[in-house]
């Protein structure tokens, strides 16, 4: 079967920007990316994007003067980029591509995010995926799970911490638990703080077919999108406050499953995790589901500083959502970005030793779950 490498990335930090467009933050990851692969031809284009409009991909494209091949654009939410990507990968180990560009790109609103998934009366009734929605399964897991809000706000320290060594992050200053706790609150428990920051970025990488394994190349060995079986609390005109029956497996364990024996590794292989940590719970809920620790057992390794740099398995040291702030778009992209600059060792002062296998997890709307591997020969 034919191999999918990396072989160049590029970003445009993510933050706010008022005088760049977001087709101009497109062009300058995309650029960068094909500068680092250098410049190959390029036989077909997947963009991410949620908010960007008609034709985003063929903006950004035109704007480099490389158009002619097939561009789509591609919606799954928080998932977007994750989704263009599988189906970039699944182009090439179909045969059909030999290299595939793949961007995510977005300049979101300001405020609470805003989604037509739902119908205007959930959203004004505060059952929409707003922080009412994060906060309810908050709640849940701290009652299933012995979470407290000690735990979520030490969450936020140590992904705001990895930030700071993050050039590319929105937030580039430490924090403390006080701080956070300090911070106030939006939807009981979680505080300001707690959650991400809708924002602005872009984020490409180059795929190419790789016939064989070689030294130094860096490899995606799966690409998986998986949505939400019925019965789960999205599909009924109720708050999005998780699975509403522990027989139902949700949709992030049935892609990492997936991924998992794609690749043939196992949870105890990979080396860094990149999770969707939307709001602090989230990240926690994030561990179980991707079978990084024992549901319940999340304070314990917490408090073991496991899932820190410098720990067995540091969890966002890129800083996460919760410090680079969230362009739908772009996000699940940056953070395969993120993972192939650990498992090339140019990750800088975040840099995790022995770095070999990383995944990237992102979770779009509830109801489109991705997971990335990737690996170094």
């Amino acid at each position: 079967m034919t191999n999918v490498a990396i072989t160049g990335v590029g970003m445009h930090a993510f933050g706010r920007f008022e005088t760049k467009s977001v087709t101009q933050m497109g062009v300058e990851a995309v650029r960068a990316a094909l500068a680092e692969a250098a410049d190959p031809r390029i036989d077909a284009v997947f963009c991410g994007t949620a908010y960007a409009g008609v034709a985003a991909g063929h903006k950004v494209m035109s704007a480099v003067a490389r158009t002619g091949m097939p561009i789509v654009d591609v919606e799954a939410g928080c998932a977007s980029g994750a989704a263009a990507l599988s189906l970039a990968a699944g182009s090439i180990r179909a045969g059909q591509y030999k290299t595939v560009l793949v961007f995510g790109i977005e300049k979101m609103p300001k405020g609470i995010i805003r989604s037509t998934f739902f119908e205007p009366w959930r959203e004004q009734a505060g059952l929409a995926a707003t922080p009412a929605y994060f906060a309810l399964r908050a709640q849940r897991l701290m009652r299933e799970r012995g979470i407290t809000k000690q735990d979520l706000a030490e969450v936020v320290v140590k992904n705001r911490a990895n930030g700071v060594l993050n050039p590319n992050a929105m937030f580039q200053k430490r924090v403390t638990a006080d701080e956070v706790l300090a911070s106030h609150v939006v939807c009981e428990p979680l505080h300001l703080w707690m959650l991400c920051s809708p924002n602005e970025g872009a984020a490409a990488v180059v795929l190419q077919a790789a016939r064989r394994a070689r030294s130094g190349i860096i490899e995606l060995s799966a690409a998986v999108l998986r949505s939400h079986l019925p019965g789960s609390v999205l599909g009924e005109a109720t708050p999005m406050s998780g699975i509403d029956d522990s027989d139902i497996t949700p949709p992030t364990t049935l892609a990492v499953h997936d991924a998992y024996e794609r690749a043939g590794i196992g949870p105890n292989d990979i080396s860094v995790v990149e999770c969707q940590d939307t709001d602090a719970a989230r990240e926690l809920l994030a561990w179980e589901e991707l079978g990084l620790c024992v549901p319940g057992e999340q304070g314990a390794f917490l408090a073991s500083r496991a899932h820190h740099l410098g720990g067995s398995q540091p969890v966002n040291a890129s800083g996460g959502l919760l410090a680079k702030g969230e362009p739908l778009g772009a996000s699940a992209l940056g953070q395969v970005i993120e993972l192939v600059h650990q498992l090339r060792g140019t990750a800088g002062a975040r840099q995790v030793e022995h770095a070999r296998v990383g995944l990237a997890h992102t979770v779009g709307r509830g109801a489109n779950a991705s997971v990335c591997l990737v690996h170094s020969h």
